[in-house]
């Protein structure tokens, strides 16, 4: 007979067994697994696709007929574009490392920067371009925390370079200042341009990537902090010595 006061199935050591999972929790958590699994993968192939269509759907049409292996094949081969783009940028960016081209380079920017609307635009877009890229990625390769928009709330920044030009000019009676950028969640490519005191910005040990996981993921994927990764494996080697006492 089995009474209120009976035992629960324990293994040969004691420990008790784990509950039996149903039959519709078990399949419940093997979707959840599959999701998990095959989600980022589903999603990174649909991304890296589309990609390479756009590009080739913009590129293809300028490839002469006779080097397009859309020509001689039954089927479209993807990535042609893509490659052949590269190709180009290639050449582009060899061209324009000489004289001549440097020359027809400037002639152009020249013409560009008599047009009122178009000078501003190509102006701040190869600035962009020239910061990135000249840079070798370099920018944002601190992430921190300051408090924003008031005290007693915290937001993650990127650090960029150290305040510069008129801003830090106009800024030269306060302290040490600094450029952060302040993300946005879900879309961490949109924020805030911030000048702050470098002392009111509070470094943090992860990486910029880690930093943008947390903000796309909206606090719900936090990276392994290492003290608490190092305190958590000096327990699980303290406790033999424990039970050896």
């Amino acid at each position: 007979m089995s009474g209120p006061d009976q035992q629960a199935p324990t293994e040969l050591g004691g420990t008790p067994l784990p509950p039996k999972l149903g039959l519709m929790t078990r399949l419940r958590n093997y979707f959840f697994t599959g999701l998990v699994i095959t989600g980022p993968i589903g999603i990174t192939i649909y991304l890296s696709w589309s990609f390479i269509q756009l590009v080739d759907n913009w590129v293809k049409p300028f490839i002469p007929y006779q080097y397009n292996p859309d020509s001689y094949l039954p089927i479209e081969v993807p990535g042609v574009g893509l490659i052949a783009a590269l190709l180009a940028l290639t050449v582009i960016g060899f061209l324009t490392a000489n004289i001549a081209g440097r020359s027809l380079v400037g002639v152009g920017e020249r013409i560009l920067g008599r047009m009122p609307l178009v000078r501003n635009l190509y102006g701040a877009l190869k600035q962009i371009f020239e910061t990135v890229i000249h840079e070798g990625g370099q920018n944002f390769s601190k992430a921190g925390l300051i408090e924003y928009p008031r005290r007693g709330l915290w937001a993650i920044v990127f650090l960029a370079t150290e305040t510069k030009g008129e801003v830090a000019s106009r800024l030269a009676d306060e302290d040490d200042m600094v450029s952060v950028f302040l993300p946005t969640t879900p879309n961490p490519t949109s924020g805030f341009l911030l000048f702050v005191p470098r002392k009111e910005v509070r470094l943090l040990s992860m990486s910029v990537e880690d930093a943008a996981k947390l903000v796309i993921s909206a606090g719900l994927v936090n990276p392994d902090y290492p003290a608490l990764v190092e305190e958590h494996e000096s327990d699980k080697t303290a406790k033999p010595d424990v039970a050896a006492e």
